[in-house]
């Protein structure tokens, strides 16, 4: 799973998002009670997120960048890129490898991983809190 936010660390590195105008806050869906379906569409159909994946890994996990001006949080952190797949769904481009899982999402954020995984730890989510690097951390949820 490091490989897969790393790469996506790696994308966005070249430029952080501007000054947004638009927040948005994902702990209610980063709790882990949807799909990756789900919480793509309604990122996409809010406007928040580019529709189409700026990357995606092997094991089909895509990566999307927040849409121009949107300011997406997680458990109070900076969110500069989500990630999604749900397994037989055209919303979703297919990696060369074996899924992650048959539904997967999260978000990439700027932090610590003690410090996101305290926060996420207090809201109650069961999100998985991953080390990407130096003060970036993925919060994840997946399904088999």
């Amino acid at each position: 799973m490091k490989h897969v936010f790393s790469s996506v660390l790696l994308a966005l590195s070249a430029g952080v998002l501007p000054l947004a105008c638009h927040a948005s806050a994902l702990d209610a869906p980063l709790a882990c009670n949807e799909s990756g379906h789900q919480f793509i569409a309604d990122l996409a159909q809010q406007q928040l997120i580019d529709p189409t994946p700026m990357r995606v890994e092997s094991n089909s996990i895509n990566a999307f960048r927040p849409a121009k001006g949107a300011d997406l949080s997680a458990f109070g952190f900076h969110v500069f890129a989500v990630v999604g797949f749900e397994k037989d769904d055209p919303m979703f481009r297919t990696g060369d490898g074996e899924p992650l899982a048959n539904s997967a999402y999260g978000a990439v954020v700027f932090g610590s991983d003690s410090s996101v995984q305290d926060a996420v730890t207090q809201a109650g989510s069961t999100a998985i809190v991953h080390h990407v690097g130096p003060h970036i951390t993925a919060i994840f949820c997946k399904r088999n």
